[in-house]
């Protein structure tokens, strides 16, 4: 049995993030195909185009221009057709606050940014080897923040 590749998409306004992202993702040993949007109003708008395949995880940045990650996480999760979808909330922010807000929002994972390419390569390897249609069933604060 043929399994189609893993569909990933990455929301960030960051050129050299979304650089490092995309290497990262070609190390990985996994048939992926990645899809790149620097905000979020970009990201929605594409993803409701009409008959659109969604994507298995999103990775989502907080900080960013004209519709910012929580806004772009809270219609996602509003939205009938997109609700389901797994989120990665990809950020600087370790704040506090911001971990909270995107749990309680209903984001899968958070991610801070990693300082190196090792760290970053481990930590999209990790999310992306969960069955996200069988981890959502038990979220809970301990497992929410991803560490590397």
């Amino acid at each position: 049995m043929v399994r189609d590749a893993l569909h990933i998409v990455l929301v960030d306004d960051d050129e050299d993030d979304r650089d490092f992202f995309r290497e990262a993702i070609e190390e990985i040993d996994m048939d992926t195909t990645l899809s790149m949007f620097v905000n979020g109003q970009e990201f929605l708008d594409h993803i409701t185009i009409p008959n659109q395949k969604l994507p298995q995880i999103v990775f989502l940045d907080l900080n960013m221009p004209i519709k910012n990650g929580l806004e772009c996480l809270k219609e996602i999760k509003e939205n009938n057709l997109l609700e389901k979808l797994s989120v990665a909330i990809y950020s600087t922010s370790s704040s506090e606050e911001d971990i909270e807000r995107t749990f309680v929002l209903g984001a899968n994972v958070y991610i801070n940014k990693p300082n190196s390419f090792k760290k970053l390569k481990k930590a999209v390897e990790e999310v992306l080897k969960v069955n996200w249609q069988y981890h959502t069933s038990n979220l809970n604060k301990e497992n929410f923040l991803l560490r590397v």
